[in-house]
């Protein structure tokens, strides 16, 4: 088998930028994050099929942008849990099987086909991996008074990005094993560790930002003007 399935994560409310509603919605330049990030998927060559992971309340909202904006490779809408991993979990047994399975943050519209397609190389190649960038800052270690105790390498440093890409039953496995045992997951990354299998860390994007906050908002409209 051959085939290469992506779940998009958008059952996140958003919290953090009181918009009130998801932010998957928010239009960037009258269109929808969500709809930037389903159109990279859809249109590269090596993506048979994505699946949206959506809260049970807007299901039907994620049905009628899949309709307005015609996208051929969407399978379904699955149902999310009530933490990431939990949704998580949730696409992973919802899908079709396949090869390589891509997760990926429904925050991030700018991710490029680019980081897709080494996404799968070296998933293929080394069963899982993800995309990420140097940290620019210096980084501090602090003690529990608040005080500067060190400074950590920063050459050693790495910010994850996603999609994160792995075979497909390594990945359910191991999220799997992880509920089974109550272990908590901060990323897919994580959760494959558990089966004792590093991600390979290749080469990510400085414009594939997760829009968190209102400030990123603005930095999502400069990349766009750009």
């Amino acid at each position: 088998m051959n085939k290469n399935i992506a779940i998009i994560l958008g059952a996140g409310k958003g919290s953090r930028m009181k918009l009130g509603y998801n932010k998957q919605f928010l239009e960037l330049r009258d269109e929808p994050i969500i709809v930037r990030n389903i159109r990279t998927f859809e249109n590269h060559c090596e993506i048979n099929g994505i699946y949206i992971v959506s809260s049970k309340e807007e299901i039907d909202k994620f049905n009628k942008l899949i309709e307005k904006y015609n996208f051929k490779k969407v399978r379904g809408i699955i149902e999310g849990g009530k933490e990431r991993a939990d949704s998580v979990l949730n696409g992973l047994r919802g899908i079709e099987q396949c090869n390589i399975v891509l997760i990926h943050d429904g925050a991030r519209p700018f991710v490029s086909e680019n980081i897709i397609s080494e996404g799968i190389k070296y998933a293929k190649k080394y069963r899982a991996a993800a995309p990420g960038v140097k940290v620019k800052d210096t980084i501090k270690q602090i003690n529990e008074d608040g005080f500067s105790i060190g400074t950590v390498d920063r050459e050693v440093l790495i910010s994850i990005q996603t999609p994160q890409c792995f075979q497909y039953e390594d990945i359910l496995k191991a999220h799997e094993f992880a509920k089974k045992n109550d272990i908590i997951l901060t990323d897919d990354t994580s959760a494959i560790e558990t089966l004792g299998i590093h991600s390979y860390i290749y080469s990510g994007d400085y414009n594939n930002i997760k829009i968190t906050t209102a400030e990123d908002i603005a930095i999502a409209e400069k990349i766009l003007e750009n």
